[in-house]
């Protein structure tokens, strides 16, 4: 790029600072709405990554979810759920080496007091046993998890997650051996959970463990679902693992010989990997939407390029009878779209880093420079620049010097 093109094209980008910022701010919300959205999904997939990695890649669940689509024209069957009885003889007869947890979703509303302070009604109780927070890949932090006892006689203590304390206003160590209210029953403290943040928006630590037995004898609904999940003590076995617990379910469940399985088996890394192909959806309309933006920015670019030749004329027939080439005509109003280019998207992609990265910390998700995509709005940018400056370069250079000079 010439020197004196792009002191040219400054200075001439300067006299038309209205039209300019325009065109730049059009561009800039192009890269910004590109840039910032596709942050954001990078942060979430990294996000959810993490999270399930937690559990572990040996880990899987067993449930009904009775949204199979349509086969052949026949309408998908729709089995029951799962129910406690269930659960427990999978737990007694499932012959491999691992880890099984039986736990149950109680409520999403429920409210914990402890004296005259209380939580607002969004607290969800989950009925868990002794193994549900190592095969879940929860800690505790403070105190203990259940006992055997504890867990198969459904005893009134419950494990509080971090943001139920902070609500509170209590500390860990204060918390645990304290009595507090559980909708309408009272509990025991016995431990609180490290603090695992937030998943899509959802929080991890606003929640309370109860033992399943406790949901089962006091909180179950006529439509309570208890889920059986599965850790296997090896990795490299699981396959094995879960071909005997499709066996051991079968039984279970009384499924006939050659029938379909009423039940699904999830591994909880198929799990985050359905949820970042959702994302991709979005990835796609985020996509299409910075395209279309970009699209208006180019019509817009090339507009102030055609009324800058124009205005310029006399300038041009000037600079070409002193020994101006066509080419560097041509280069001069090319350097000025390339720049204005480039100045929108960096705003754009500045902007997009700051709103992207927002959003992502406001789900829990950490904070990320997204390379890959700030190279992209670059290049994005110059082809958008040389695009949109081609035809008006062109028309410059192509102008008779004479009738330039002519041009009023």
């Amino acid at each position: 790029m010439n020197p004196e093109n792009l002191q040219i094209a400054l200075k001439a980008i300067r006299s038309q600072m209205l039209r300019t910022i325009l065109t730049v701010l059009i561009i800039a919300f192009g890269i910004m709405a590109l840039v910032g959205i596709l942050t954001t999904i990078d942060a979430l997939k990294s996000k959810i990554n993490s999270d399930f990695s937690r559990m572990g890649a040996n880990t899987f669940t067993l449930r009904v979810t009775n949204n199979r689509q349509q086969q052949g024209g026949k309408q998908a069957k729709v089995y029951p759920q799962i129910d406690f009885r269930e659960a427990m003889r999978f737990k007694e007869i499932y012959d491999h080496p691992a880890l099984v947890s039986i736990s149950a979703n109680a409520s999403f509303t429920s409210i914990v007091k402890h004296g005259n302070v209380k939580t607002s009604p969004n607290v969800r109780v989950i009925g868990g046993d002794e193994h549900y927070l190592e095969v879940s890949g929860f800690e505790v932090d403070v105190g203990r998890n259940f006992s055997n006892h504890e867990a198969r006689s459904g005893s009134d203590v419950a494990i509080l997650g971090a943001d139920i304390l902070d609500k509170l206003e209590l500390d860990p160590a204060q918390a645990v051996g304290e009595f507090m209210s559980i909708g309408s029953r009272r509990y025991k403290v016995i431990g609180v959970m490290a603090s695992r943040g937030t998943t899509m928006g959802f929080s991890n630590d606003n929640q309370v463990i109860v033992p399943v037995m406790n949901v089962k004898l006091n909180l179950a609904q006529a439509n309570t679902e208890y889920r059986v999940s599965v850790s296997a003590s090896d990795p490299t076995r699981l396959d094995d693992a879960i071909d005997e617990a499709i066996g051991t379910m079968r039984v279970v469940r009384g499924d006939p010989f050659g029938a379909e399985e009423s039940f699904e088996v999830r591994k909880s890394d198929s799990t985050a990997k359905n949820l970042i192909e959702n994302l991709s959806f979005i990835s796609l309309a985020a996509t299409l939407i910075g395209i279309i933006t970009l699209l208006g920015a180019a019509i817009g670019l090339m507009n102030i390029m055609l009324v800058s030749v124009t205005e310029r004329t006399r300038e041009i027939g000037v600079r070409k009878s002193i020994g101006a080439s066509r080419s560097n005509i041509r280069w001069q109003f090319l350097t000025e779209a390339i720049v204005i280019g480039q100045i929108g998207g960096l705003f754009g992609m500045i902007l997009g880093i700051i709103a992207g990265n927002v959003i992502a910390i406001l789900v829990g998700a950490d904070f990320i420079i997204p390379w890959v995509w700030i190279i992209a709005a670059i290049i994005l940018c110059l082809l958008v620049s040389v695009v949109s400056g081609f035809y008006p370069a062109s028309k410059a250079a192509n102008l008779d010097p004479i009738d330039a000079l002519r041009y009023e």
